[in-house]
């Protein structure tokens, strides 16, 4: 059903002029004379983000106005939009001028509305928007109900989001959907040859595990999701400096993304066999954790060498990729927060991904524009493999000093190789400071373009 944030249709509704620097002049003409008076005295002339609240001759709310990028609305950022309900006062709303892509705007308008309250309590606001025509009311909330969910995973401290509570989120998703989902706890990891992921989480008081359920028929294209979950990542033994352990609960990023694309499948009934896998644990410090010159054993048969207790990411995912591959899956897509050489490559708000096949790539590139979601093609460059040779074992778990979000995914490509298809994205999910739509704290990035993406190749 439609977001509480939405309503089909209301008369007494506000109206809401979306316009440019060059469209206001024109638009002002149209207004009541006190309205466009008093937007005058206000200073108002359409500059990008700015709004006015243009009162009627009770002294109400007769509209608002609203400036979009450029000089002209049909160049705007369509998330701009997504500002307005921290503007403006409880109320229902309607676009009286059309955005450039009111399904776009809609979603801003949804995403623009969260916020995260579990510690503490803000005012409660209700600022709702009529529908636009056209913009599918139920698959917009789905996916804004997706974003909301994982944008709280991530920004939940540790101390409530242990490896056992990503677990009960990703079981609860599971169980909305009827699909069939088992967890592999602890010792049992080694038992079932999941090596790597049970040396990173054991050194935790809560077991490391690996959660997997799948979904849909049985004979229907195989598509499988691979979610970094690391609940808290202190570095291990490598330990991290104080600095680069306060957002650490983002971390497990990556499940979060995974588990919100998963549900934007199940919600559209998309026709594909999903199978959704999250190796969680935490890399803490113990007697018993792994240490730097360990090698490991992997489920695909890779020894490891251990070059950096802080490179844990790749090493988890490993026996997850290999488990998955097993299957030879049409597509296999992994999300992390793998490295901090993508942040310096891309920024923030740019992640990176990486596969070998180009129209996969280029279908990814054009639906990220397309929904707002931006992704950027990086090389899977072969002669940097070299950089993961080690003496003494098949690989090194660490590149050298350059290109360390290509060494990585060089790593991860080496678990892989029966998959029709696989793509990895390196993602911040997180915002470090609040943009329209996008406040800050946690972020999903990727999935909802790799949901477009889905729904193109696979929608009924």
């Amino acid at each position: 059903m439609p977001h509480p944030l939405l309503v089909s249709a209301n008369d007494a509704s506000t109206p809401i002029w979306l316009v440019s620097e060059r469209t206001w002049p024109e638009i002002a003409g149209q207004l009541p004379p006190i309205a466009r008076g008093f937007a005058k005295a206000q200073g108002f002339e359409g500059k990008a983000g700015s709004h006015c609240l243009l009162p009627n001759t009770d002294g109400g709310l007769a509209g608002v106005v609203f400036g979009l990028n450029g000089t002209d609305a049909r160049h705007s950022d369509p998330f701009l939009v997504g500002k307005l309900p921290t503007l403006l006062p409880d109320g229902d709303y309607r676009f009286e001028t059309d955005p450039p892509n009111p399904t776009l705007a809609t979603l801003a308008w949804l995403l623009g509305s969260y916020s995260f309250d579990r510690y503490r309590k803000r005012g409660e606001k209700s600022v709702r928007l009529v529908t636009p025509k056209g913009v599918e009311a139920d698959e917009i909330s789905h996916i804004a109900d997706a974003v909301y969910a994982s944008r709280d995973l991530v920004n939940t401290p540790t101390s409530d989001l242990g490896p056992d509570g990503i677990e009960a989120a990703a079981r609860e998703l599971a169980e909305r959907h009827g699909a069939a989902f088992t967890s592999i706890v602890g010792d049992d990891l080694l038992a079932r040859n999941f090596p790597m992921i049970h040396a990173v989480g054991r050194a935790s008081i809560t077991p490391p595990r690996l959660i997997d359920f799948t979904w849909g028929k049985a004979d229907a294209p195989r598509v499988t999701l691979v979610g970094k979950g690391v609940a808290f990542d202190t570095g291990g033994l490598d330990i991290k400096p104080a600095s680069s352990m306060l957002l650490m609960r983002k971390d497990m990023g990556g499940a979060a993304a995974t588990l919100a694309l998963a549900s934007m499948i199940m919600d559209a009934g998309l026709p594909v066999r999903l199978r959704v896998l999250i190796p969680a644990v935490e890399n803490s410090i113990s007697g018993n954790a792994f240490r730097p010159g360990d090698i490991l054993p992997s489920r695909k048969g890779i020894t490891v060498e251990i070059g950096n207790t802080d490179a844990e990411g790749r090493l988890i995912l490993a026996d997850a990729l290999a488990l998955a591959d097993e299957e030879s899956p049409d597509l296999l897509v992994d999300f992390a927060t793998l490295t901090g050489a993508a942040r310096v490559a891309l920024g923030p708000e740019l992640p990176p991904f990486y596969t070998d096949d180009d129209a996969l790539a280029a279908d990814i590139a054009r639906h990220g524009m397309a929904e707002n979601d931006p992704v950027w093609r990086m090389p899977l460059w072969a002669p940097y493999q070299s950089q993961l040779d080690s003496k003494f074992a098949d690989m090194n778990n660490t590149g050298g000093p350059m290109g360390g979000s290509i060494t990585a995914a060089l790593f991860l490509r080496r678990f892989v190789s029966s998959a029709q298809a696989h793509v990895h994205f390196d993602i911040f999910a997180w915002n470090n400071s609040t943009r329209p739509a996008r406040p800050e704290g946690g972020e999903v990035q990727a999935a909802r373009a790799m949901y477009a993406l889905l729904k193109e190749r696979y929608g009924v």
